[in-house]
């Protein structure tokens, strides 16, 4: 029992934890990586069932460490995919976040790099615009008083602050393009920032977009913030 029940816990940890390297580095697709979390989800509800079977019927053969990692790696491998699934219904199933959603901000240069991606470079429409605003009604066009060129400068800054790769910071349209990579799965989802020139203030929208997945599971909004916050910080020293 002692051998199966750390056998068990084991394969739901590596099912849960697994997919998203292998997706990343194209061994798997993505649908078969989804998946391995909720087979890992059975898995770990079977090894806490058989680690409280041992604990009951047959307590000599359990120690303390073996049991304390059997149930470490049977909550991870429920908690994890539970908790996917949890933020997936806490917010709208939209992939494409922007501040602008009467004339949002256009990918360019990162165009040809989404070519062949499922999510297409336009923009996804109304309907999105519409649970947007529902869900995230605190994004909307920033305005400040320093120069184009202070802003373009902070905002390609910004976005390399936080790891993002600049595709195109094109000073003439007031346009910074850019590509974050996520880390376990390693999707790619692009940013575009656009800086408009308006008398005594400047404009700035800024939208982000998943190249895969009808959810972003709320990641997009989240990156806007964060771009915000980073270009505020740059902005006030």
């Amino acid at each position: 029992m002692k051998v199966l029940v750390s056998l068990v816990s084991l394969i739901a940890f590596l099912l849960v934890i697994l997919p998203g390297p292998l997706y990343k580095f194209g061994i798997v697709e993505l649908g078969t990586a989804f998946a391995g979390f909720k087979f890992g989800v059975y898995a770990g509800g079977a090894a806490l069932v058989l680690l409280i079977v041992q604990a009951l019927f047959m307590r000599k053969t359990l120690t303390l460490s073996n049991g304390v990692i059997a149930l470490v790696f049977s909550v991870v491998a429920i908690a994890m995919p539970l908790n996917m699934m949890n933020k997936a219904k806490s917010v709208p199933a939209i992939h494409d976040i922007s501040t602008d959603l009467v004339n949002p901000p256009k990918f360019v240069a990162i165009a040809p790099l989404r070519a062949e991606a499922p999510n297409p470079v336009e923009y996804a429409g109304e309907e999105t615009a519409v649970q947007q605003r529902k869900a995230y009604p605190e994004l909307a066009t920033l305005s400040f008083a320093q120069s184009k060129a202070d802003l373009m400068a902070a905002s390609e800054q910004a976005v390399k602050n936080l790891g993002f790769a600049v595709v195109s910071a094109n000073t003439a349209t007031g346009i910074v393009e850019a590509t974050d990579t996520t880390t376990w799965f390693g999707f790619k989802d692009d940013v575009v920032i656009r800086i408009k020139d308006e008398g005594s203030q400047r404009f700035v929208d800024i939208r982000s977009k998943s190249r895969v997945g009808r959810s972003d599971l709320g990641k997009n909004a989240e990156r806007i913030h964060s771009i915000i916050n980073e270009l505020n910080s740059l902005l006030a020293k």
